[in-house]
């Protein structure tokens, strides 16, 4: 889908609320950890969070487009370069990022989605590929309490946060009018510095960039964002 989309989502009407997938809806850290451990036997936290911090440094240094899929496959062979471990990166990028159905959801989700949906049009602000974001439990949930077409990846917006671009062009698709809740530091900031109006979400083991700037509206959950926005 990348490079498509061109058309608006709407040209008037309520305002378009996304919300991130891996630190917002999903338990990222939970389901990766598992799944790593699952693949190799190995402490999954470990090899997540080492993962996970390769994962975002491409994202953010490679200069073109290139799928999430590929960045997941280097940061995983650079963490096993890192921490020494003798194994196919390949192959177990495509173990982890086939195990995306098994990362659970913040038990707040299903109530919060539809309590946001009630008030507008919901969507997914997110890295990810397609193919990837089809295999997560936010996915059945398009259609019912989710706007299939705000399902805004990085393969369809063509960028990746916190670049400035991916914040724009998902403005431009919602007609101008958006809010985006956010929890990872990153993706906070990068909101911001882009000048969206942007809701955090406390979440367990994000903190804000204290160089990265502080959203005017903070909630615990995505209820309370529902109530903030009301």
């Amino acid at each position: 889908m990348r490079g498509t989309g061109t058309e608006r989502l709407r040209q008037t009407g309520p305002m378009l609320v996304t919300v991130d997938l891996f630190s917002a809806l999903i338990d990222s850290r939970t389901g990766g950890s598992a799944a790593l451990a699952r693949i190799t036997g190995a402490d999954g936290g470990r090899l997540y969070d080492r993962w996970d911090a390769a994962n975002k440094a491409s994202q953010r240094d490679e200069p073109a487009w290139i799928p999430f899929a590929e960045h997941s496959r280097r940061a995983l062979a650079a963490t096993y370069a890192d921490l020494g471990v003798d194994r196919d990166a390949t192959a177990d990028s495509v173990a982890l990022l086939d195990s995306v159905g098994d990362w659970p959801l913040w038990p707040d989700v299903p109530e919060g989605l539809s309590a946001l949906s009630r008030l507008g049009p919901v969507g997914v602000l997110s890295n990810v590929d397609d193919a990837v974001f089809a295999r997560t439990r936010v996915a059945p949930l398009v259609g019912s309490l989710l706007d299939p077409a705000a399902v805004l990846t990085s393969e369809r917006l063509g960028a990746y946060k916190p670049a400035a671009g991916i914040y724009r062009r998902a403005v431009e698709l919602a007609g101008g009018r958006l809010t985006h809740v956010a929890t990872s530091a990153r993706d906070v900031r990068g909101a911001l510095a882009a000048g969206i109006d942007v809701v955090r979400l406390r979440r367990p083991g994000h903190t804000l960039d204290p160089d990265g700037g502080t959203p005017r509206r903070e909630a615990a959950d995505l209820p309370e964002v529902a109530g903030l926005l009301r």
